[in-house]
């Protein structure tokens, strides 16, 4: 079920950057080639851009490809390495859980707004932010359950 979901996320992600990339091949073809701006690829650009950075944020880019500062961590016996893994999952999930609603206040108020050009919903715009949020939530989770039990506290990065 696992695999299936990450293939899901990842088959998405593919296409919501494939439909940026010929968005925006549109957008230079039509200014530089035939002297034509097109508003249209210029806000579509930007929403799909928005919604590939925080959807490979969400679920796409795994926890080991995120940049992190090992310094301490590497320096620190498995035990602080444990409490270390908790306290920070807490404090990423908890502050991700409490902005959740304010979030999903502000992107459901902004439904009554369309972009200018396409006159798409700003909250269709703005999901994915309250989706990064949900994912950190539920990622934190895991990452707590896997430092409790013992898993994922090598002194070394793992590649």
């Amino acid at each position: 079920m696992r695999s299936w979901l990450q293939k899901s996320a990842n088959v998405i992600g593919g296409g919501l950057f494939l439909t940026l990339f010929i968005v925006f091949v549109i957008q230079v073809t039509a200014r530089f080639g035939f002297n034509k701006p097109m508003a249209w690829t210029d806000e579509a650009a930007v929403i799909l851009y928005v919604w590939v950075i925080l959807w490979a944020a969400a679920f796409v880019v795994p926890e080991r490809e995120h940049v992190v500062f090992d310094l301490l961590w590497n320096s620190v016996n498995r035990r602080a390495r444990q409490v270390m893994q908790i306290v920070g999952n807490l404090m990423i999930g908890g502050l991700a859980l409490y902005g959740i609603p304010a979030s999903w206040d502000y992107v459901h108020f902004m439904a009554r707004e369309g972009t200018p050009v396409l006159g798409v919903s700003f909250m269709w715009v703005f999901l994915p932010f309250v989706l990064l949020l949900a994912a950190l939530v539920v990622r934190s989770a895991w990452a707590i359950w896997n430092a409790i039990r013992g898993l994922g506290l090598e002194a070394e990065l793992r590649i």
